[in-house]
């Protein structure tokens, strides 16, 4: 007994080291294995559809999800990805050269307002030193964001060997997904209930990121974009896209943008300008986080707004910008373990009686449920 314990121990061991050093043996391409996982949570739906309507020819349902992948997803990306380098090469070239005056607000205080300028000499203010610290640091500003897209489009080579790689990965996970799971569910020593709640709320969190956030910054980004550009505001795409990745954090979103275009407005004496794009920042673009954010992403992430914020702002810290959603995904994950440490292990009494662990129906892939009858799980098999 002792012996076979001590092979046991052993061998839990050797499966910890080795799974450690595959671990680090692909660690440059776990964020593309990331990406393919949550793209086929989302996309075996219609890759069921498919299936169903080549009667069950997997592989080319398989194939025609990757298709429809490429033309929805990533062909568009790329495209808005190189208007906005464009624009952003634009800009810099115009705010080195000078054709765009970003000192021009400070000079029209001073010509608008000259007692405040008067004031300001007498308390010691240098509108001159202002208006010189604001084009350096505007100049430095625009140059790192110019130079941040350009490194990102020269990295192209990069780019396309991961998203080939996230693609060839898609194709399996897609086509073998049920399996796949299965195989982890057996092969975890969690229990099979803890592990099919996980995985459950993996995907709702996943679903609940992407479809919800994703959806909501492409909406805002859409409509700071046509303001821009009805208000012969520069470079529309680049400062739309800008709102719709600042739209991406809680309680944060485009106004970082917008607000200061509005008060560049009003400086300049453009009033009607600025109260157009006031009441589409505050009125048009705020109504559509307001409402639906919690619609999208809260409920069905079930997370309230706070641990989503906390989240989404340290896995963009830590991870860049896949911690949009790898944020959500560990915090979900977190306090699903904590609900069910709580419910097994929680002190009991009349008036906070846990109820007992039970199987969760709850599909992770192709439903919203995962179904736990042993003869259904034999059947898939």
């Amino acid at each position: 007994m002792h012996i076979r314990s001590l092979e046991n121990r052993s061998f839990l061991l050797l499966v910890a080291v080795v799974t450690l050093i595959f671990a680090w043996t692909i660690g440059g391409f776990l964020l593309p294995l990331f990406w393919a996982v949550v793209l086929a949570v989302l996309f075996t739906p219609l890759f069921a559809w498919f299936r169903k309507r080549l009667r069950g020819r997997a592989t080319a349902a398989s194939l025609l999800t990757i298709l429809t992948v490429l033309v929805a997803v990533v062909a568009p990306l790329v495209f808005l990805s190189v208007l906005v380098t464009q624009e952003a090469a634009d800009v810099y070239r115009d705010v080195a050269s000078g054709r765009i005056d970003i000192t021009e607000p400070v000079a029209t205080i001073e010509r608008l307002v000259p007692r405040l300028g008067q004031r300001a000499e007498e308390l010691g203010v240098d509108f001159d030193g202002i208006r010189e610290r604001v084009a350096t640091s505007a100049l430095t500003v625009s140059q790192e964001i110019a130079t941040r897209l350009l490194a990102f489009g020269q990295q192209a080579l990069t780019f396309t060997l991961l998203l080939a790689v996230t693609l060839y990965l898609l194709f399996f996970f897609v086509r073998d997904g049920e399996k796949l799971q299965d195989l982890l569910v057996r092969a975890l020593p969690l229990g099979d209930p803890r592990e099919r709640r996980l995985l459950t709320k993996f995907a709702a969190v996943t679903r609940a990121t992407v479809k919800g956030t994703f959806l909501i910054a492409s909406i805002q980004g859409a409509i700071g974009g046509v303001a821009f550009a009805l208000l012969g505001l520069g470079s529309p795409i680049l400062w739309g896209v800008i709102m719709a990745v600042l739209s991406l954090l809680p309680a944060i979103g485009g106004a970082l943008v917008w607000v200061p275009a509005a008060l560049y407005l009003l400086a300049t004496g453009a009033w009607v300008k600025a109260v157009v794009l006031i009441g589409v920042g505050a009125g048009i673009m705020g109504t559509v986080d307001n409402a639906l954010r919690p619609i999208l992403v809260g409920r069905d992430a079930g997370m309230p707004d706070y641990m989503i914020l906390l989240s989404t702002l340290g896995g963009l810290g830590t991870f860049g910008f896949s911690g949009l959603v790898v944020g959500p995904v560990v915090a979900g994950l977190f306090l699903t373990v904590w609900e069910i440490f709580t419910e097994e292990f929680g002190p009991a009494d009349d008036n906070h009686a846990m109820p007992a662990l039970e199987p969760e129906p709850a599909t992770v892939l192709e439903d919203e449920s995962v179904d736990l009858d042993p003869e259904s799980t034999s059947r898939a098999d």
